[in-house]
C-alpha cells in the first residue's frame, strides 16, 4: 500500500551532490546512506547558501512505517545528519522526493530533485538505556491525514490545546504551560502564578478568556481557573485528586475525573465554585469527559465492561451508552469536534493496561452520532498524546504529541 506522509520544514547548508552521505538515527538504529549514485535530477540555479529542505510529500512503496526527519549538514566532514524516525522503512525504500525552499524571505518552491536506487547500510544500534526522549508537537488534517510538525525537542511535553482564534497551541512540560504559534516558532512560558506543578489536564473556556488547569500543590491534583493570558489561579475543587477535562459550551460548568473513596468517576461543578455532582457510579475507572458542542451530551471512557471503551451520557448522567465496540482496542479520551460531526480519541492495543507512555497507538475518528471508527494515523505515543480537547476551531485539524526514544545527537 502506498503511504503519503507530509513532513515539516528542515534546514541544511547545500553542498555538491557528489558528497551526499547521510547518517540516519531511526529510533536508535543508525544508517549510513549514499545519495551519490541516486540523483537523477540536479538542482539548478542554487549556490552555497542557507536553504530549507522541505520534505513535503514523501511517497513510497515500503515496509509499514513513518518518517519525520531533520536534515542538517555536518560541516566538519561534509555529511548530512538526518535525525528522524519511525520503523525501519528504509529497508525497501527505493525512491523519495524533496523540495528546496529558500530560508530568507518567503519560502518559494524551487527545483524538486528525485533520488532513486539509494544505498542504505546499517552501522550501529544504540542501547535502550542510552536513548533520550524526543517529543514532537504535530497537527493532522482529519480529511487527508496530512501531518505537519509544529515543534520538536529532546524533552518531554504533552497535551496540546488549540486557541479559539486558531493561531496558537498550549501544551504542558515539566509542570508549566507553554504557548507556541501553530506555524511553529519559539515556545513561550505562560504565567500560571503559583501553579508550577501542572499536569496534562488543561483547556480554554469556550470564549477563550479563561484557562482551566489541574495543579498538584502537594500530592493531589486540584482544578483551578486563571485568565488565558496568564495570572493567578483560582481554586475550583476543594477535594482531590481532581483532573479537569471539559468545559460546558455555555462556559458555566466544568466536567472532570476525580477519585472519591478510592473510586474514579465523572463529576461536574459550577465554574464559580460550589458543590460537585457525581455523574457515574459504575465500578472501575471512568475518565476523560468532554461535552458535545450542543451541550446535550458528555463523552467519556469507561472500563466498566472489562475493557476501556468510549461512552456517552446526558449531562445529568442519565442514558449512558457504549459508543465503541471493537475488542481489538482500548479507547481513551474522546473529543467531539466543534462542528459536532466527529469524535476523535486515542486507542491502544487491547493488551495494554491503562494509558501508559511510549506505546504504539492510533488516533481514531468516528461520527459523533455513532458508527465504525477509522484510523486517522498511527504513532508512538500514549500518555500525553491527546489527553484533552485539541480540535482546531474550524474542525479541520487535530493537535497531538508523538514521541521517540532516540540516540543522543547534537
Amino acid at each position: 500500500m502506498k503511504k503519503i506522509i507530509s513532513l515539516g520544514s528542515i534546514f541544511l547548508l547545500f553542498i555538491p551532490l557528489y558528497n551526499c552521505f547521510a547518517e540516519i538515527n531511526m529510533v536508535g538504529i543508525l544508517y549510513r546512506i549514499d545519495f551519490t549514485k541516486g540523483c537523477v535530477r540536479t538542482v539548478v540555479g542554487i549556490t552555497n547558501t542557507c536553504l530549507c529542505l522541505l520534505l513535503y510529500t514523501f511517497g513510497f512503496q515500503s515496509n509499514p512505517g513513518e518518517f519525520k526527519g531533520i536534515v542538517q549538514l555536518n560541516a566538519s566532514d561534509g555529511t548530512y545528519r538526518i535525525t528522524g524516525g519511525g520503523k525501519n522503512i528504509f529497508g525497501n525504500t527505493d525512491k523519495f522526493y524533496y523540495v528546496w525552499n529558500r530560508v530568507d524571505g518567503e519560502l518559494t518552491l524551487k527545483e524538486t530533485p528525485v533520488f532513486s536506487n539509494v544505498n542504505f547500510e546499517t552501522f550501529g544500534v544504540i542501547a535502550q538505556e542510552e536513548r533520550v526522549l524526543e517529543s514532537t508537537l504535530e497537527i493532522i488534517d482529519v480529511e487527508t491525514g496530512e501531518r505537519r510538525i509544529v515543534h520538536r525537542a529532546k524533552e518531554h511535553f504533552e497535551a496540546p490545546n488549540w486557541s479559539r482564534d486558531g493561531k496558537t497551541l498550549i501544551y504542558n512540560s515539566k509542570g508549566s504551560l507553554y504557548t507556541i504559534p501553530v506555524t511553529g516558532g519559539q515556545p513561550r512560558l505562560l504565567n500560571t502564578g503559583f501553579a508550577n506543578r501542572c499536569n496534562n489536564d488543561h483547556g480554554l473556556s469556550p470564549d477563550g478568556k479563561q484557562l482551566a488547569i489541574s495543579h498538584a500543590p502537594e500530592k493531589q491534583s486540584l482544578i483551578y481557573i486563571l485568565p488565558s493570558s496568564g495570572g493567578e489561579p483560582r481554586l475550583i475543587t476543594e477535594l482531590g485528586p481532581s483532573y479537569w477535562h471539559g468545559w460546558s459550551p455555555d462556559g458555566k460548568t466544568l466536567v472532570y475525573c476525580a477519585s472519591r473513596n478510592g473510586e474514579f468517576d465523572i463529576y461536574r461543578i459550577p465554574v464559580q465554585g460550589g458543590k460537585e455532582k457525581r455523574l457515574t457510579y459504575a465500578k472501575g475507572l471512568d475518565d476523560g469527559p468532554d461535552y458535545s458542542p450542543d451541550g446535550k451530551f458528555i463523552f467519556f471512557n469507561s472500563v466498566r465492561t472489562g475493557q476501556m471503551k468510549i461512552w456517552r451520557m446526558k449531562t445529568d448522567g442519565s442514558e449512558q451508552v457504549q459508543m465503541t465496540l471493537n475488542d481489538n482496542y482500548n479507547d481513551w479520551f474522546p473529543h467531539p469536534s466543534p462542528d459536532g460531526k466527529w469524535l476523535v480519541f486515542i486507542s491502544y492495543d487491547k493488551s495494554v493496561q491503562g494509558h501508559p507512555p511510549n506505546k504504539n497507538v492510533v488516533l481514531r475518528i468516528m461520527p459523533m452520532s455513532g458508527g465504525e471508527p477509522r484510523v486517522l494515523t498511527s504513532l508512538f505515543g500514549g500518555q500525553g498524546t491527546i489527553n484533552v480537547p485539541s480540535w482546531s476551531p474550524d474542525s479541520k485539524w487535530v493537535a497531538f504529541v508523538s514521541y521517540r526514544l532516540v540516540a543522543p545527537y547534537k
